[in-house]
């Protein structure tokens, strides 16, 4: 199925959601027996890492004990704890993206652009931050871009700015993906990168998604957005 026009086409919520199962599934079904392929809450990345949470949270009483046994007079009912100010905050969203562990540990990712994560300059910023932050922590990452908007602006531009890449990607629609490998002789890491224009009209690339070490999987975009785009009735 060609890919369409998302500067005039509707319904791209849907999409998104059918297009990250549906590559989730299709890795699912591909990857090595050692890899585990789920659609998670993209992670804050730190100095490590991992898919498994660090520490553990637990519920208390809203009253606690001093170290006496008898109750602080700090704390009242739940009531009093109240916030001052409470409010939904669209920058606070929870984002998803297709996630790839082996033993426990984040591998590799598979990103879907949305409009809303550039339309703003603090949205390009926040989330040009996230996804340098994948291959700063050495994961590998696919960033795929289907809408052209806002002209003149990639994300995978903004990655090869940052990094000092000496070619830049071009514009959107794209599909990039990275590769993070070893260190390299004269500083630094050895970064591998795969490009791929993504035209309306016509059918989608395919393009590889590096695993760990010199393993990879070359993804099918064709195949995984004309299922996406029957389940959302884009057919």
């Amino acid at each position: 199925m060609p890919l369409h026009d998302w500067n005039t086409t509707l319904g791209w919520e849907g999409m998104h959601l059918f297009w990250m199962t549906g590559l989730a599934r299709w890795l699912k079904a591909r990857l090595p027996s050692a890899y585990r392929a789920y659609i998670g809450a993209s992670p804050m990345l730190g100095v490590d890492v991992s898919s498994k949470p660090d520490v553990s949270v637990r519920s208390s009483s809203s009253v606690h004990d001093t170290p006496n046994g008898s109750p602080s007079s700090a704390t009242t009912t739940v009531e009093d704890l109240q916030p001052d100010i409470e409010v939904a905050v669209a920058t606070l969203l929870e984002d998803h993206s297709v996630q790839i562990e082996r033993a426990g540990r984040l591998i590799s990712a598979i990103e879907l652009v949305s409009p809303r994560n550039k339309d703003r300059p603090s949205s390009r910023t926040h989330y040009g931050t996230r996804y340098l932050s994948y291959l700063r922590n050495g994961v590998h990452l696919m960033l795929i871009d289907v809408h052209a908007r806002p002209v003149g602006f990639s994300f995978g531009q903004l990655i090869a700015q940052e990094l000092q890449l000496p070619q830049s990607a071009g514009e959107t629609p794209q599909a990039v993906s990275y590769r993070v490998g070893e260190p390299a002789a004269e500083g630094g890491r050895m970064l591998g990168v795969w490009q791929r224009p993504l035209t309306p009209g016509k059918p989608l690339p395919t393009i590889p998604l590096a695993l760990a070490g010199e393993e990879l999987i070359v993804v099918d975009l064709e195949e995984t957005y004309a299922a996406a785009a029957l389940d959302a009735y884009l057919g």
